[in-house]
């Protein structure tokens, strides 16, 4: 089977090549320098000679706070982009996934979103990518749509590392106590997304690790996890503006994975342990 990658640089994207490649598939990994997603006509020619079977579509504009004030650069890349894929997808025949986002939703409940949840995004980026959403679903006719949420792995930037080089400069941190999410562990992902490729179970899921916490409960576990000895506040989203908001509730109710026979993930605890392992 082939399957082309795109955003094979980013955290996702790195873990996906190395997974598929280890079991076997044949991959196509591109990073935003070999495939501008925005060109149409690239996309087209990329895609029209490998003509693969799967589509992994993980490239992203995922600067949050910077895309409030780029409204125009989220859009082309997190919309106009993913059309471009979705397009070409469908005319070659290969499935589509498509790696969205938590942040389509407002965050204002206090149960776990499912897949049929009503999305109200908040900030720029969440719009950009429900707007992608809109455009995988219009356009083709065999996609996932895989949201996820508080991505963390080796390679690439997440809260993790920035957790712990903010621990060698500080002696003590503050840390939001008021933003609830599930933590995701990229290799569980690329795991998920492997499993849903094999199949023909279309439509959007919910996948991350299993569990929730804050994000000052997620530093607390990040440092003695790593055996890091700092101090950590609990604060409000008042006390630390953004530019972008962010949903304060988005934990992530699984019914998909579950009703289509699919593995639920473990819990983000154990993933986070798995992390430092190796």
């Amino acid at each position: 089977m082939k399957v082309l990658v795109t955003g094979a640089k980013g955290q996702l994207g790195t873990d996906l090549v190395l997974l598929l490649s280890d079991r076997g598939y044949e991959v196509y990994g591109y990073g935003k320098e070999e495939l501008d997603i925005t060109n149409f006509d690239q996309v087209k020619r990329v895609i029209r000679e490998i003509h693969p079977d799967v589509i992994i579509h993980a490239a992203a504009y995922t600067k949050v706070d910077l895309a409030e004030s780029k409204p125009d650069q989220a859009f082309l890349i997190n919309s106009y982009g993913t059309r471009n894929v979705a397009v070409v997808s469908e005319a070659v025949g290969a499935k589509l996934v498509y790696i969205s986002t938590d942040y389509v939703f407002d965050g204002t409940t206090t149960t776990p979103y499912n897949e049929f949840a009503s999305t109200n995004p908040q900030n720029v980026y969440g719009k950009s990518k429900l707007a992608g959403e809109q455009f995988v679903r219009d356009l083709h006719s065999k996609f996932f749509i895989v949201r996820t949420s508080w991505v963390f792995g080796k390679h690439g930037n997440n809260f993790v590392k920035t957790m712990l080089k903010l621990a060698k400069e500080r002696d003590e941190l503050m840390v939001v106590n008021d933003q609830v999410g599930c933590p995701t562990y990229t290799v569980d992902l690329a795991n998920c997304i492997l499993d849903l490729i094999q199949t023909e179970k279309y439509g959007i899921y919910h996948v991350s690790n299993t569990g929730q916490c804050s994000w000052y409960e997620f530093a607390k576990a990040i440092f003695e996890e790593a055996g890091v000895n700092v101090k950590v506040n609990p604060c409000t989203t008042k006390d630390y503006p953004r530019p972008a908001p962010r949903p304060s509730y988005s934990v992530f109710d699984h019914m998909a994975l579950r009703l289509n026979g699919f593995n639920n993930m473990r819990d983000w605890k154990k993933a986070l342990i798995d992390y430092f392992k190796n």
